[in-house]
C-alpha cells in the first residue's frame, strides 16, 4: 500500500489566501503565488491606513475648528490655547461636531474663553 500524506494543512493555508483574493483580476485572483504576493500586500496597506486613519481625522477635525474659530474673530491654537488656560477639556472631535452642526454653541464657547 502507498504511502499517503495529510494534505489538508497546506490545502487550507492556500484555500484561505484564495478566498482573500477574490475579487482581484486577473492571476492575481487565480495563481496562488502571484494571489499570496497581492493579499500579503493588501493587508499590509490595510495595516497602514487604519494608523493613517487616525491621523486624517485629527486633521480634519483641525481644519474644521480652524474654520470655525476664524469666523469667531480668532485662530485655532489661540482658542486651543485658552481652552487649556481655563482649564477646559473638550477634545477636538466634540468640538469640530459642534462647530459643523451647532455653531452658536461653538461661538459661546470661544467667546467665553476668549474673554
Amino acid at each position: 500500500m502507498p504511502r499517503t500524506k495529510n494534505n489538508v494543512a497546506s490545502r487550507q493555508r492556500r484555500k484561505k489566501i484564495m478566498g482573500m483574493a477574490k475579487g482581484y483580476w486577473g492571476a492575481r485572483s487565480k495563481v496562488y503565488t502571484v494571489a499570496k504576493n497581492h493579499v500579503e500586500k493588501g493587508l499590509n496597506h490595510a495595516y497602514a491606513d487604519r494608523k493613517k486613519k487616525k491621523r486624517n481625522f485629527r486633521q480634519l477635525w483641525i481644519t474644521r475648528i480652524n474654520a470655525a474659530a476664524r469666523m469667531n474673530g480668532t485662530t485655532y491654537s489661540r482658542l486651543i490655547n485658552a481652552l487649556q488656560n481655563k482649564g477646559i477639556d473638550i477634545n477636538r472631535k466634540l468640538l469640530a461636531n459642534m462647530a459643523a452642526e451647532n455653531p452658536k454653541a461653538f461661538s459661546d464657547i470661544v467667546k467665553f474663553v476668549m474673554d
